[in-house]
């Protein structure tokens, strides 16, 4: 039976996998936040950054963590380990009943993908993922905006995300590690499924991995999409996009600022040039928006959906193993050349 939103549940014992970049946080959010009790983090290489009061709390291995009285055993816990080490974690952690929030992406390739997903639906426990941008304050409204028709039908999505190379990253290339927030967005704010794509990499650190991607393409419901994002340059930028026939949406997810941009009209009275008039800028408006920590409120989705909570804000499995395929596609096309038609299955068909 679900649970009554307004019954206070008591707190979950939660937990973190891996103390590095992100794990730090999610430990900390862990320990404040009125919805868990922290019961432990594991690192082989300790607690480097000082994320946890009490260092009785950090354990070497997932093992040690469970191996302790069924009553400080977490219920939930952060996978937030390097990429290639999410299946063994969740494994180990699901097959001991925890539920889970993995960092995205959920797996390297789509066929881990499944076999993490194999091993949450087969222990019977939730699981979800951590693309913490669908928490952003910014780009929930912007959402909810676009969905309540604020700007009409939907032309186009553009997103930015660039930066500097972070050293942390020795495992994937930007379109793993980055791109997928950008793939999942833009099927999320659009309403629709990815269909198509086309892709260019470039490769310019020296790295087996790509620094830099470029993605075109063109959702179900017909609007079209660009993602941006590299590792080159020496200023951070994480801008969203959404043009439609009414004017435009733009959410600076850094700052979490909302601009809306309205389609202006200017009269004309030369009349050979009425009917090659297009849209002029209108009125411009930045929204006051209520901004909570994407990450807390990623959190909390997660203890919604352990509680039985209506309708959980998380990132289902099956949506993170979509932008592994989304991602896999969009390699597949800058190695190829080739468009790329993605099935209504997930299959991806070089066009």
């Amino acid at each position: 039976m679900a649970a009554d939103p307004e019954i206070r549940l008591p707190p979950l014992r939660g937990a973190v996998i891996g103390l590095g970049m992100m794990g730090r946080h999610h430990a900390r959010l862990l320990q404040t936040s009125p919805r868990t009790t922290f019961v432990g983090a594991v690192d082989p290489t300790g607690d480097r950054h000082g994320a946890v009061a009490d260092p009785a709390l950090v354990f070497a291995t997932v093992d040690a963590l469970l191996d302790r009285p069924v009553d400080e055993r977490p219920q939930i816990a952060i996978v937030a380990v390097p990429t290639e080490e999410h299946v063994a974690a969740v494994a180990a952690l699901a097959a001991a009943g925890v539920s889970v929030l993995v960092e995205k992406p959920v797996a390297e390739t789509p066929e881990r993908a499944r076999e993490l997903i194999a091993h949450v639906r087969e222990a019977g426990v939730h699981g979800a993922v951590g693309h913490v941008e669908r928490c952003n304050p910014a780009l929930l409204e912007l959402r909810r905006r676009a969905l309540e028709g604020q700007l009409g039908r939907i032309f186009h999505i553009r997103t930015e995300r660039h930066g500097p190379f972070p050293a942390r990253i020795r495992d994937v290339g930007v379109v793993k590690d980055l791109a997928t927030h950008d793939l999942d967005l833009v099927g999320w704010l659009g309403d629709g499924a990815v269909r198509t794509l086309a892709a260019q990499t470039q490769h310019r650190m020296g790295r087996p991995h790509e620094d830099l991607v470029n993605v075109v393409g063109r959702l179900d419901g017909g609007a079209t999409f660009t993602v941006a994002v590299d590792w080159l340059s020496p200023t951070k930028v994480r801008r969203t996009t959404v043009l439609g026939e009414r004017g435009m949406l733009v959410a600076d997810t850094l700052t979490a600022d909302l601009t809306f941009h309205a389609n202006g009209e200017v009269a004309s009275e030369w009349d050979a040039t009425r009917t090659l008039r297009g849209v002029s800028e209108g009125d411009v408006t930045r929204y006051a928006l209520a901004r909570r920590e994407p990450l807390l409120v990623e959190l909390e989705g997660l203890c919604d959906l352990v509680q039985g909570r209506p309708d959980p804000a998380v990132v289902t499995l099956e949506e993170g193993l979509a932008a592994v395929e989304l991602a896999d596609a969009v390699l597949r096309s800058a190695a190829s050349g080739d468009a790329v038609t993605i099935t209504p299955s997930g299959e991806g068909a070089t066009a």
